[in-house]
């Protein structure tokens, strides 16, 4: 396993993650890691949705600049752009579901190799609902994980079958975790970038999906 030193920090997962985004894409952004992503689009025209009711997310705000009533749906005070709407969360999952966005970066417990996602609860732990993550796997055109590659007591988040209670299946395209990044394929996983200073050896090592 790769020491502290290496790998990539949660800035760099989510600035890897931005990487992914192309021109003219319509974006949902999850809670956690993903939702730095909003601090790395630069001058890409990319519009950031957030499913309750903000469509053109800026970056985060600077300290006492924060205004409490603009919120992305991790609670979390935000900026809007010139060109920012608002709207109720029925119209915004009207998109969602409508197939209007491109490409959703989310948080994860586990991915497996075939690209089952595990994303919204832990049996026995207390869950205030399952948010709109089953709603975005289903209608948006690409789903990209972003997320720390093994648990707090180094286990893998990347196996081969899901033990939690799924969130789609199947829905997975890209995982971008702290050892690099991987494309879900048919057969298993294959590595398409190493993080800094993790080795292949070390990446395989921590992941119990299959690489191909």
């Amino acid at each position: 396993m790769p020491n502290d030193a290496k790998g990539w920090d949660r800035n760099q997962m989510a600035a890897r993650a931005a990487n992914e985004l192309e021109d003219g894409m319509y974006v949902n952004l999850g809670i956690g890691i993903p939702t730095l992503v909003a601090n790395y689009v630069g001058d890409k025209d990319i519009t950031l949705q957030s499913e309750n009711g903000m469509l053109g997310m800026g970056p985060f705000p600077f300290e006492g600049d924060e205004d409490p009533d603009l919120i992305n749906a991790g609670k979390q005070t935000i900026t809007e752009l010139d060109r920012t709407a608002y709207f109720d969360s029925a119209q915004s999952f009207g998109m969602i579901r409508g197939g209007k966005i491109a490409a959703a970066i989310l948080g994860a417990m586990e991915v497996a190799e075939n690209g089952d996602l595990a994303n919204w609860m832990i049996p026995g732990k207390l869950v205030k609902g399952m948010g709109g993550a089953m709603d975005l796997v289903a209608g948006v055109g690409r789903v990209i994980v972003v997320m720390d590659h093994t648990s707090k007591h180094g286990d893998s988040k990347i196996l081969k079958e899901c033990t939690l209670p799924l969130t789609g299946k199947g829905v997975v395209d890209m995982i971008i975790t702290n050892l690099g990044v991987l494309d879900v394929v048919e057969g298993g996983l294959k590595i398409v970038e190493l993080a800094d200073g993790v080795t292949e050896a070390e990446m395989r090592a921590a992941t119990a999906g299959t690489i191909l």
